[in-house]
């Protein structure tokens, strides 16, 4: 055992010190900047943690998106079956057009994971995103094609918004909106996504099955077995179920227990154990039951080695936009609000979560970088057939095994890669054996909420409405925008009864209240200062023609201003606009005279 901890020791030593230790910053690397307590073997063991965590991505993305039917062509004449569900021919097309997909997911999950490790040297991974996955499949083109805009289409939507993102993302406006949010908003959000986290991990389709919906209230203790379970809903036999209580002790208190005594790899253990454990058939708590779908992954597991063309989605983008305009124009519209406020927040709080941000300027290392990676793998995906990609929360999983650079996420893109040859092993990790790690993951994110201001109720109740909102609204985006409406509209009242009482009526806490401004530390997007540069030149000139303007006039020993007309005593006391540029001008003695007089 000592041998090979010498071994382990004496490989990260190596790695360390060497010219690729240096480009990820491992500790002993000589980096003026290298990363403490960053070791080769602890960050490919995080991306492994990753991997399994987020591995069912695979099959569930694969699923949902299959339901649109894709590019299959439904020709029923059955007016009782208008989508086709009884159309053996388009079932059997549908099922070709599900294993492309468990190829494409894997191959853009792996390949944006690595491309955005590398580049970026954060442990953050991606793939097709859950929630967006579900809009595309089922709002936007519906099921077996039900909807606005065909699968095609919507895929072209998906191509463009990339390249838009990368636009906001290099002009600065995504990087800026991640500033101007209130801090204890991006500490909630990160805690919310925790929660979040959780409840996926509690979740039927996701985790261990002990929640569920229910027909009275919106959530219920469940538990039940497979067959209880109708609409989504446990109707019987609740807290029954093997499945759960061996996702609950082996995947949850074992792992813990691991934890506990800072045991490495302690989620990955949790996570193969109960795999292994539910992979022989004929026992109560095989993921291979004997029922249509149990034989269907079964004879999809045993192959092992198995590559699927992805002929049903490659380059499938449709062009023709003006076939639907409108539709298409709201498709893409929705995509990138609710991507660019998704992928913004969860990206912001793994950032947060690796301690990388800034705390002075809310800002992380090659953030424009990332956004730009993340935006180009968007368009990437697009190609290869598969909805929006996005930030992974269960990033956090690797996180908190120890990943902080992206040597993390590459481990974990190389893992998805070699999935594309074994996806019938990783397609069958059972979601009872991530969902104890997914609500693990979320008690380390927790921690965080003890940072939020609850001193002040203008900071509070927003930050509180974050929180809550993104579990059970079940989307991270949308459970930010509450909290910025809340805070937007509490904090505007505040500030109007302020005005108009003269500053009289203030709330008693308002001491407490956490500094924010329009204008945060570090440059603004270029934008701004570019049309304020424009605005000032323009009123430079339109000043030159005004009676009572101020004229500038460069001397030998630096700027100096003079009033035109030093007879009028109104202009004595007159303050030239103070600018950007202005601020930002070189000075010597002379200079200081006149910021003195600004």
């Amino acid at each position: 055992m000592d041998s090979i901890r010498e071994y382990v020791e004496f490989i990260n030593v190596s790695i360390g010190s060497s010219t690729f230790g240096r480009i990820f910053r491992l500790e002993g690397s000589g980096h003026p900047s290298e990363i403490k307590n960053t070791k080769f073997t602890t960050e490919v063991r995080a991306g492994l943690t990753t991997f399994f965590t987020m591995a069912y991505i695979i099959a569930v993305n694969a699923s949902i998106l299959a339901d649109t039917g894709g590019d299959c062509v439904c020709n029923s004449n059955d007016s009782n079956d208008p989508l086709c569900t009884r159309d053996a021919a388009f079932t059997l097309c549908k099922q070709d057009l599900n294993r492309s997909l468990i190829t494409s997911t894997a191959a853009v999950a792996g390949f944006s994971s690595f491309l955005f490790g590398f580049l970026t040297n954060m442990p953050v991974a991606l793939a097709p995103g859950m929630g967006l996955n579900a809009y595309f499949a089922f709002q936007v083109v519906g099921y077996h094609g039900d909807g606005i805009i065909s699968y095609n289409l919507a895929l072209t939507a998906v191509f463009i918004e990339g390249f838009v993102f990368i636009f906001l993302s290099l002009i600065g406006m995504r990087q800026w909106l991640v500033k101007i949010i209130p801090v204890s908003l991006k500490i909630a959000a990160a805690c919310g996504i925790g929660l979040f986290l959780a409840l996926i991990g509690l979740g039927n389709t996701t985790g261990i099955g002990a929640v569920s919906g229910a027909r009275s209230t919106t959530l219920q203790i469940a538990g039940c077995p497979e067959e209880f379970f109708v609409d989504g809903t446990c109707v019987s036999h609740k807290m029954t179920s093997n499945t759960m209580w061996l996702g609950i002790m082996a995947g949850g208190l074992v792992t813990a227990y691991l934890m506990a005594y800072k045991v490495k790899s302690a989620m990955i253990v949790g996570i193969l154990l109960v795999s292994i454990i539910s992979w022989p058939r004929d026992t109560s708590v095989t993921y291979f039951p004997d029922t249509t779908v149990g034989n269907s992954r079964w004879d999809f597991f045993k192959k092992v080695v198995n590559f699927h063309p992805i002929d049903h989605t490659l380059n499938k983008l449709d062009w023709n936009i003006t076939s639907n305009p409108g539709q298409f124009a709201m498709a893409l519209f929705t995509f990138l609000y609710v991507d660019i406020i998704d992928c913004t927040a969860t990206l912001y709080s793994m950032a947060r979560f690796s301690g990388v941000v800034d705390p002075e300027t809310g800002d992380f290392p090659r953030s424009t970088l990332a956004y730009c990676t993340d935006a180009f793998c968007i368009s990437i995906g697009a190609l290869l057939g598969v909805s929006p990609v996005t930030v992974f929360i269960e990033s956090g999983a690797g996180i908190a095994e120890g990943g902080k650079t992206g040597l993390t996420a590459m481990a974990c893109g190389i893992c998805f890669i070699i999935s594309m040859f074994f996806a019938p092993i990783f397609a069958s990790i059972p979601p009872w054996a991530t969902g104890c790690t997914l609500v693990l993951v979320g008690c380390l994110m927790m921690r965080q909420v003890s940072n939020i201001n609850w001193s002040y109720i203008g900071d509070a109740i927003p930050s509180f409405v974050t929180l809550m909102f993104i579990p059970f609204g079940y989307s991270a985006a949308y459970g930010l925008i509450a909290g910025l409406m809340v805070y937007t509209g509490l904090n505007g009242m505040i500030y109007v009864t302020k005005l108009v009482s003269g500053g009289r009526i203030t709330p008693d806490d308002e001491d407490h209240r956490e500094y924010w401004t329009i204008k945060p530390q570090g440059r603004l997007p270029w934008f701004f200062t570019a049309s304020q540069a424009l605005a000032n030149q323009f009123r430079g000139r339109r000043d030159e023609h005004r009676e009572d303007s101020f004229s500038i006039r460069m001397d030998n020993d630096g700027w100096d201003y003079q009033d035109r007309l030093p007879s009028k005593a109104s202009n004595q006391g007159h303050e030239f606009p103070r600018t950007i540029d202005q601020i930002n001008m070189p000075t010597n003695p002379s200079h200081e005279k006149v910021l003195r007089k600004m």
